[in-house]
């Protein structure tokens, strides 16, 4: 049977091109005068509300001032580095801030939008000299032209840093986020922050900690009613009671199917040199998937209760065999796991087992490599649009740098209050290099979300979360899986625990039998490229549901073809990237679908500038077609928009998706529109929100698809054409076909 495998080495179809582009001068909202006259009482009040505060607040006398940018200028070009070099203040941190500004250049009236809060350090006695010598600076000081830039300057308040609400007293397990990095953190701010509650005869204790850029994540047990009393010190940034994980009982049970024991198959795993781990509640000794599955038991934890090997088992079941049919026998499974234990039911710990849980995932991920990670728990939180949690932090860091794709589950807290923001997706299900999971209620054609999944929008950058769902079982349809005994019976439950794994499972398929030719990057394209989107509300499901079948992945029709480009980029470069078509005009209409997607470094303390790299993308259909004379390259055309569902107004007057690091669209276009259609791909690096000309190279893939109803061998013609360049990427082992 003819198969058409897709297309590989695509990133030979590129080359380096020169676009230029620039704008005419800035038009500013407020002239020189206009500014520092707005600023000087702002100023002095904010040294004021600072002098207030005792001396021992501010180790090494360091403070922190608050700087509002004006909606206009939240571009990095336009970061106030000159004026923060005047002043002797640099910026550690910022968050997403909505505000009304006073004036808009070119007279236009006032709205509320979303800009940039800066969290500025310096001495306290650099903000005195600054505030004394504001209102008599000229305008051709240097960083006099930034401060139009600067629409509110304040001190932030300690009731401002305390997330979420508090019990009126006891003694209780806190999140402290501090403005540290490791060094300075260890060296001089944890020790001058615990001086400053002792002080205060706070009773405290220090727990673990974690560093991610410029922040550290802190257990600290103090009583609530000193919360205030404790976010009164300079660094801290955030504040909160500590989360718990999130429960690990499944959203639907259903008793076992004793006339439908399961059929285990004999075989090894198809492919040994993949590698998957999953951190969850553990597996049994002796139960029967350990023939697939490496249970691991990491140091100095207590036993495993039942319930949690409950859970562990059905999640390396979902991982190894998808939902199980009782009509057939569980088909081989794709790779070995290795399942390490995480959870211990220690009534002692259990409230720091969220830090101690992160603790034993990152101790493994630094010491071990893997190709695919499954993590089916994680703190019972919605992410917040203004600061980024300690595990998504961490995990977001550590997947940057390492060929790994991740699926993290959205949670099970979809039918929570909206209007409060609680049936948004979960920590870590905000980490941008990772895959965020959800649930569908069916297998089947007409499936929906299933209610229980949490819905996006995730943070921007990040904003598509989830970013795919899988069928996850509901009460009418349970996801099936193997029971915990030793003899181990088919249940029916549910859950985004059982749908995160069983897209794991098909990933890890791919990789299986094409082996290295598609890299994590890739595979994460293809899994998007190809899911079914139908017309749900991709606030609700994402991109689309995942393929259930390898063949949807890796196999095209006669009349399509599809190609994987894998390559990196350098910043502030462009790349052209052909589209392979067919010689000649096509006739009829095309369908052209496309995938982009790309890992990043990571500025956890500044969420609203999150994703340190870009992927700006050019569409040039056709390559006679100017508008003008003298135009260097041909016309454009819009594809991957800026308008995905789930960005608001405020996200596109801050050109936010250019930061996105997964971008899918699909348009249909006459064929003699295209001739020698091209991506022009132009990468953007930044750092903490400013120009960053440094950045190292950037991995990413494509992944395009052409379909044309009216060419039979559309397929054939296009390998024929580029036989020099593209390869059909032909599997290391039989890809499995549909029966």
């Amino acid at each position: 049977m003819k198969q058409n495998f897709l297309l590989g080495r695509g990133e030979r179809l590129t080359s380096d091109v020169t676009v230029r582009g620039g704008g005419g001068p800035k038009a500013a909202p407020y002239t020189f005068e206009e500014a520092r006259r707005r600023l000087v009482p702002m100023l002095d009040q904010a040294v004021v509300d600072l002098d207030r505060l005792p001396a021992d607040a501010y180790p090494n006398d360091q403070a922190i001032v608050s700087l509002t940018l004006n909606p206009e200028y939240i571009a990095k070009s336009y970061f106030p580095t000159d004026l923060l070099r005047d002043v002797g203040i640099e910026v550690v941190g910022s968050r997403p801030r909505r505000v009304k500004p006073e004036k808009r250049s070119r007279d236009r009236e006032p709205v509320d939008a979303m800009t940039t809060e800066l969290f500025a350090r310096g001495s306290r006695a650099a903000l005195r000299h600054w505030s004394e010598g504001l209102s008599h600076w000229a305008s051709n000081r240097r960083g006099a032209d930034d401060l139009g830039a600067i629409e509110v300057i304040a001190a932030p308040s300690p009731s401002d840093k305390i997330k979420g609400s508090m019990p009126s007293k006891g003694v209780l397990p806190m999140e402290v986020v501090l403005h540290a990095d490791g060094m300075e953190g260890e060296a001089d701010i944890l020790s001058a922050f615990q001086r400053f509650l002792r002080a205060r005869d706070v009773p405290i204790e220090l727990g673990r900690r974690f560093y991610a850029k410029g922040l550290c994540f802190l257990e600290l047990d103090a009583p609530a009613e000193r919360a205030e009393e404790v976010a009164t010190f300079s660094t801290v940034r955030a504040l909160r009671r500590m989360p718990e994980l999130r429960v690990l009982r499944p959203m639907i049970r259903s008793p076992g199917l004793p006339a439908a024991r399961p059929v285990l198959p004999v075989d090894a795993p198809i492919s040994n040199d993949v590698r998957v781990a999953i951190f969850d509640g553990g597996v049994p000794a002796g139960h029967p998937i350990t023939q697939w599955v490496t249970p691991y038991e990491l140091h100095g934890m207590r036993p495993a209760s039942a319930e949690f090997h409950e859970h562990g088992v059905a999640v390396s079941s979902a991982a190894l065999f998808g939902t199980l049919d009782p009509r057939r026998p569980a088909p081989r499974p794709f790779a070995p796991i290795d399942h390490y234990r995480v959870l211990d039911d220690n009534p002692a710990q259990n409230l720091h087992e969220l830090y101690e849980v992160l603790e034993r995932i990152e101790g493994v991920l630094s010491s071990q490599t893997y190709d695919f990670i499954n993590l089916s728990i994680g703190p019972s939180l919605p992410i917040e649009d203004d600061d980024v949690h300690a595990w998504t932090a961490v995990l977001d860091d550590r997947l940057s740098n390492t060929s790994t794709l991740a699926a993290v589950a959205v949670g099970n807290d979809g039918d929570g209050d909206a209007i409060l923001g609680l049936d948004r997706v979960q920590v870590p299900a905000d980490c941008v290099n990772a895959l965020a999971v959800g649930a569908c209620n069916t297998p089947d054609k007409d499936w929906q979300r299933a209610p229980y999944s949490s819905k996006g929008p995730g943070r921007s950058p990040g904003l598509i979360k989830p970013d795919l769902v899988g069928f996850g079982g509901s009460i009418e349809r349970p996801f099936l899986v193997l029971s915990p005994e030793m003899n181990p019976a088919v249940v029916g439950t549910g859950g985004t625990s059982f749908a995160t794994p069983s897209i794991i499972r098909m990933a890890s398929g791919v990789r299986a039998h094409f082996g290295k030719n598609l890299n994590h990057l890739a595979i994460r394209a293809l899994l998007v490229h190809t899911a079914e989107r139908r017309d749900h509300d991709m606030r609700e499901v994402g991109w689309g549901r995942a393929a259930q079948e390898i063949d949807d992945i890796v196999l095209c029709a006669d009349d399509e073809v599809r190609i994987v480009y894998q390559g990196e980029i350098s910043p502030a470069k462009y790349i052209r990237a052909a589209i392979p078509v067919p010689a000649g005009e096509i006739a009829g209409m095309v369908s052209l679908s496309a995938t982009v997607v790309y890992k990043s470094q990571t500025d956890p303390h500044h969420p609203g500038n999150y994703t340190r790299a870009g992927l700006e993308v050019t569409f040039r259909p056709h390559d006679e077609r100017f508008s003008r004379d003298g135009q260097v390259h041909p016309d454009s055309k819009s594809f991957f928009g800026s308008s995905p569902s789930g960005a608001g107004e405020d996200e596109l007057r801050r050109d936010a998706m250019k930061w996105e690091n997964c971008l899918y669209a699909t348009k249909r276009m006459r064929g003699n529109s295209l001739l020698n259609p091209v991506f022009d791909i132009h990468y953007n690096s930044r750092i903490e929100g400013r120009n960053f000309s440094s950045a190292p190279n950037l991995p990413y893939a494509l992944v395009v698809s052409v379909q044309a109803k009216g060419i039979s061998d559309l397929y054939d013609q296009v390998v024929r054409k580029y036989a020099t360049q593209l390869e059909p990427l032909r599997p290391i082992l039989d890809v499995p076909l549909r029966t």
